[in-house]
């Protein structure tokens, strides 16, 4: 669960495309632009799977989530927007080079200011590897290596963005983790970053549990436990779903494969984690967590 720079080429490209489809063109941030009225920062804004085998996933998550997709290119390059009930759910990116890696979902971060961001990541020992793009509503967008080595995208927001539902839609991205190598130095990086206030709401099987918010919940971050050692620091997004188990299984038919199964000490039983084919990891939680 580990994606490198061949993961980020061409999302930039890929969030202009949904740009475009959502407005009808796409803009570009002017000189000097402010972030938007309603004030997204904090927001994860949008997430781009980075696959080998943008068909298979189709199929995956068409059958798994119910998803649809539509076929786009930005720039000359192909890109696959998936909606759920009507609405965007992500998109997907086809990369030939990744044949012999796994694929990774790239979450999007909307920061308050992109470039003192980009200035805090490279200062706290992280890496810049897409400089700032403008990408219509969206602003500019960057994306990096954040000080633990998890990608992520960072989105200075100029427009105005769809309203967040008051409870999540099935089938759509919901909440994110962070898994760290270090929890406590990962949770100081982010709280100054988007500028979160945090809290510990669980402290089970020897793991803190920290939820990050503004304005709303945004986001848990824990240390990896020490069973899933071999797992890099990363974004891990979820997916609401009603029957987590269920899913797991149907995921296992469909030719991924279940990290996690739903276990009684783990929420409850409401939460599974799987891959698709191509090795894009999920979660898949039935709300509220």
């Amino acid at each position: 669960m580990r994606a490198t720079s061949w993961v980020l080429a061409g999302t930039l490209a890929a969030m202009a495309a949904v740009t475009a489809c959502a407005s009808g063109k796409a803009g570009t941030a002017p000189p000097g632009a402010v972030a938007a009225a309603n004030d997204s920062v904090g927001r994860f804004v949008w997430q781009d799977l980075v696959t080998p085998d943008a068909a298979a996933c189709q199929k995956f998550y068409g059958a798994l989530l119910g998803w649809q997709f539509e076929a786009t290119t930005s720039n000359g390059r192909p890109y696959v927007l998936a909606r759920s009930g009507g609405e965007f759910a992500g998109g997907i990116v086809q990369r030939d080079e990744m044949k012999t890696e796994p694929a990774a979902w790239l979450s999007y971060l909307s920061v308050p200011d992109l470039d003192r961001a980009l200035g805090r990541v490279t200062s706290a020992g992280g890496k810049l590897l897409l400089p700032p793009t403008p990408v219509g509503a969206y602003g500019r967008v960057a994306v990096v290596l954040d000080p633990q080595g998890a990608p992520l995208g960072l989105a200075g927001v100029t427009g105005t963005l769809p309203a967040e539902p008051a409870e999540p839609p099935l089938g759509r991205f919901f909440w994110m983790e962070y898994l760290a190598k270090d929890g406590p130095a990962a949770l100081a990086f982010y709280e100054e970053l988007a500028g979160y206030e945090s809290s510990v709401t669980d402290r089970e099987h020897g793991l803190v549990y920290n939820v990050l918010r503004r304005q709303r919940s945004r986001a848990g971050l824990l240390q990896i436990p020490t069973e899933f050692e071999n797992v890099e620091p990363n974004w891990l997004p979820y997916v609401r779903v009603e029957d987590p188990a269920a899913l797991a299984r149907k995921a296992l038919s469909l030719g991924g494969q279940v990290v996690l199964e739903p276990r009684a000490d783990v929420r409850g039983g409401s939460l599974a984690i799987v891959t698709d084919p191509t090795g894009g990891a999920i979660a898949l939680q039935k709300f509220p967590l």
